[in-house]
């Protein structure tokens, strides 16, 4: 024993050994090489670059301002008067001449009380109008309701006595399809579990009495599948074998799994029994072991196909049969069910779910469902005769309210007729810019109680620009008004001026505005400055700024063995020109650079990033 297992450690072995541990080994490191690359990546800041480009690009100087009225008119009242009626508002176009006001000539605080002593008699007196009429719908409908309960309770009583007999022949019938209904659906159940099963072979779900030797015809067919594989296997492996290099260690295996004791497999099959034997045989000096073992595996994996065949037939025709007759047996049960289903849903239909009621019980329904039916008649005539007493009673207060209204709108008209009413019309034509009053207040001497804009004189738009930028746009120059909403405003630059702030640098731009505009609204304009050719346009949002100037973060790629490597780099630039989404740069980049727009986390200068994938 100790010879042999010396023997087994040749040098040659010795060297396989050593040459597969040391693949184990490159192939567990090349492993964690890669998982810590994967790690790695996976706590770099994602970016999202695009390429800087060359072309044109158009600046602009962008701002808001007010509008204001190149004109405006002021509504003075002379005297001490009273604001009567408003018939403007702000924001109101108007017409020379319109009636912009009217007042009156003396304040009358009883005028006053005797107008909100109207309205508030008005408010009643539409109140009391809008008074529900009466409504004995729903009365009238549960009395007919009741008149039908009671019509339907003595047919009943009049057919229970009339069919006494055979009702109690229906209930038994009833309570005997109900029972053999609870009985159908349990085999139908049953049925349809067991032919799933069939179908699926799995028979857990099965009901025995139904699958007769079917579960022990799949075993036997399980297990000649098995030894089919097992004997395949073998097979397989001694046919792409190698006999001039591995004879010796194939044929032990051979010897262990069919020359240590025989090998025996009988299966019955329609009374037919097949055997098969493979025993040690000795062969001629002149035939090889390993032909000879091949002969035998081949005849063993012959005789397991043929038994495994012959066993999958019997399962499938015992299977075909067993289906077929289990299928006849559903439709007849379920024939079954849906008659007698249909038998009680008719029997519950007519007869009130199987009770039966006797005929003192039928009497005793009768005189509940008529004394119902007289306390909704007698309830219906009391309401009846308390409304007729409330409406009459509503009807003289309506009537009194409406002569008290009348009178205080008799006393109102002479109060005005005593109170000179005065028409405030407008000078101009334009837009009412502010109304300054309300109704019932008094007027002072030169106080504008409203501004009109004249139209015809236009509004003006003033911004505050930097210097250096003015100095890049001319006069009569159009602006773009992003807030344009109805697409009907020009505004074009009429005058450059200083800025008269103290310390100010900045210039004026006044512009001219016209269109559907009105003072004191704002408006954002947007300056084209003019277009210019350049090298290098990059997204406005990728330049930033620090203490030393401007710059964009550029990515800078690097080989590795395990791949490039991307990192971020700071490139100082000077930004030549803008506008609302990019900006013209001049510093070491050029068309085609890939500039970091956004990122998943803040990146620093030389930090290594990783790639956002498309």
């Amino acid at each position: 024993m100790n010879e042999n297992n010396t023997g087994n450690y040749t040098p040659n072995r010795k060297r396989e050994i050593i040459k597969t541990v040391l693949i184990v080994f490159l192939i567990i490191m090349l492993i964690l090489t890669f998982c810590s690359n994967t790690i790695m990546n996976k706590s770099l800041a994602e970016i999202t670059t695009e390429s800087a480009v060359s072309g044109k690009l158009t600046e602009r100087i962008r701002g808001s301002g007010l509008v204001e009225s190149n004109q405006s008119y002021d509504v003075k009242i002379d005297g001490n008067k009273v604001i009567d009626t408003i018939m403007i508002k702000s924001g109101q176009e108007v017409k020379k001449d319109d009636v912009l006001f009217t007042v009156g000539t003396e304040e009358s605080e009883e005028l006053e009380t005797a107008e909100d002593a109207l309205i508030a008699l008005e408010l009643e007196y539409q109140k009391a109008l809008l008074g529900n009429p009466e409504d004995y719908s729903a009365e009238n409908q549960a009395i007919n309701n009741a008149r039908d309960d009671l019509n339907t309770a003595i047919a009943k009583r009049n057919n229970a006595v009339a069919n006494s007999g055979s009702e109690k022949q229906a209930l038994y019938d009833y309570n005997s399809n109900k029972n053999e209904l609870t009985r159908k659906t349990k085999i139908l159940e049953k049925l349809q579990s067991t032919i799933i099963a069939i179908d699926s072979n799995e028979y857990s779900s099965a009901a025995v009495e139904y699958t007769g030797n079917l579960t022990f015809l799949y075993d036997i067919y399980q297990n000649a599948e098995m030894d089919y594989n097992k004997a395949y296997s073998l097979y397989t492996q001694m046919l792409t074998g190698r006999p001039s290099d591995s004879s010796d260690n194939i044929t032990n295996d051979f010897t262990n799994n069919f020359t240590t004791e025989p090998y025996i497999e009988t299966y019955n099959d329609n009374s037919e029994e097949i055997q098969t034997t493979t025993e040690t045989t000795t062969q001629p000096e002149t035939t090889s072991p390993y032909d000879s073992n091949l002969e035998t595996l081949k005849a063993d994996l012959d005789a397991k196909e043929i038994a495994r065949d012959n066993a999958l037939n019997e399962y499938n025709n015992a299977k075909a049969s067993i289906r077929n007759d289990l299928m006849n047996q559903l439709y007849s049960t379920e024939s079954d069910v849906d008659y007698l289903t249909g038998q009680i849903t008719n029997y519950e239909s007519s007869q009130g779910n199987g009770t039966m009621m006797s005929i003192e019980e039928y009497d005793e329904d009768i005189r509940q469902k008529q004394n119902t039916l007289e306390t909704l008649i007698a309830e219906l005539n009391k309401s009846k005769n308390e409304n007729d007493i409330q409406n009459k009673s509503n009807t003289l207060e309506i009537e009194a309210k409406k002569k008290e209204i009348d009178s205080l709108k008799k006393k109102i008209e002479k109060m005005k007729e005593k109170n000179s009413i005065t028409e405030i019309k407008s000078k101009y034509s334009g837009i009412v810019s502010s109304v300054n009053v309300k109704a019932g207040e008094t007027t002072v001497p030169d106080m504008p109680v409203a501004v009109i804009d004249i139209a015809e004189e236009g509004y003006t738009v003033e911004l505050s620009v930097d210097a250096e930028k003015a100095k890049k746009i001319k006069k009569g120059i159009e602006a773009e008004v992003v807030n344009n909403w109805n697409g009907d405003i020009t505004a074009i630059l009429t005058d450059i001026k200083n800025d008269t702030k103290a310390g100010s640098k900045n210039r004026i731009l006044t512009f001219s505005v016209t269109g559907d505009v009105s003072a004191g609204s704002m408006l954002d304009l947007s300056i084209p400055c003019g277009s210019g050719s350049y090298d290098t346009i990059v997204p406005k949002s990728a330049v930033y700024k620090d203490n030393q100037g401007s710059f964009v973060l550029v990515v800078n790629s690097k080989s590795s063995p395990l791949g490039n490597r991307y990192f971020a780099e700071k490139v100082p630039v000077e930004v030549l020109a803008s506008d609302e989404v990019s900006s013209a740069v001049q510093g070491a980049i050029n068309a085609g650079s890939y500039i970091i727009t956004t990122a998943s986390k803040p990146v620093n200068p030389k930090d290594q990033v990783r790639m956002k994938d498309n």
